[in-house]
């Protein structure tokens, strides 16, 4: 199922497929609803997988283009979305970007919540001091650097800072394409500009995310370096819920890369029952 969602300022395109406990998959990056088709593929036999595109991206149209979006934004979207199509607390999977918007939900809309699966998110807040500066200038930096010399250029930075091998990574046969379109383009240009400061300006509330009721477990990639960011946001999370810091495959784009392996981790982690999705 298809469905379009008015939300404050946007309107929001999303799918729903499969049957079983609600699933919703937060992308990374540029992502849209399309980017893990294959993950969805694995799961929607035994789970009701919700995916969407991000205000800005895609088929995610903004009343107001120029206004860009917010990290309250974005939580208040799935909040909406999942009023929408549940009235029971469903799983989360949150990859990158999808993640940090995932610890705001458990923190400001835990009843929506039973897991939070919050793969290597971007949240420099979850840092220590110093680390935490680093790494905001190093967004500020890839975006002057978008803005100067465009996506190539950038691309291998992001890279670098993810601890992606764009060229050298291993991935499961089969994989549907996702050439660099002028979608995905649009939607790179979106996220770089609007959605890195959404992360530079972000004011999780740490404390009450220790505190949420949500169980929240901590993932990073097989193959994700132990000194960038996105797997030390990952550690640190684990360190501040308590919880042990969980390994999937591939990288930091393991749900894409690695959908096949990917989901049988996920169906693993998520074993315990949450209930039946009620779509309205």
């Amino acid at each position: 199922m298809n469905g379009m969602l008015r939300t404050a300022g946007a309107t929001l395109y999303y799918e729903v497929c499969g049957t079983g406990p609600a699933l919703l998959i937060g992308q990374s990056g540029e992502g849209d609803a399309d980017r893990t088709a294959d993950l969805v593929r694995h799961l929607a036999a035994d789970h009701t997988v919700i995916t969407y595109d991000r205000r800005g991206l895609s088929r995610s149209t903004l009343d107001d283009p120029g206004r860009g979006a917010t990290m309250a934004d974005h939580v208040d979207d799935v909040h909406r979305l999942l009023t929408a199509v549940t009235d029971r607390p469903a799983s989360m999977l949150g990859c990158s970007f999808g993640a940090v918007i995932g610890l705001h939900l458990a923190v400001e809309h835990p009843e929506q919540l039973d897991t939070l699966i919050a793969h290597e998110p971007v949240a420099p807040g979850l840092l220590p001091a110093a680390e935490r500066a680093h790494h905001v200038r190093e967004l500020e930096e890839l975006q002057r650097l978008y803005r100067e010399r465009g996506l190539p250029d950038a691309f291998a930075k992001i890279a670098e800072v993810l601890g992606i091998d764009p060229v050298g990574q291993d991935t499961e046969p089969g994989l549907t394409p996702h050439p660099l379109d002028d979608r995905r383009r649009a939607g790179f240009d979106f996220f770089i500009r609007n959605d890195f400061t959404a992360v530079v300006r972000d004011t999780l509330d740490v404390g009450a995310l220790r505190d949420t009721p949500v169980r929240v477990i901590p993932a990073f990639g097989r193959t994700t370096p132990r000194h960038v960011f996105d797997y030390r946001c990952a550690q640190e999370l684990a360190a501040l819920v308590g919880a042990e810091a969980r390994e999937f495959p591939g990288g930091h784009n393991g749900s894409t890369t690695h959908p096949l392996g990917y989901a049988a981790r996920v169906r693993e982690l998520l074993a315990r029952s949450v209930g039946v999705l009620d779509v309205g």
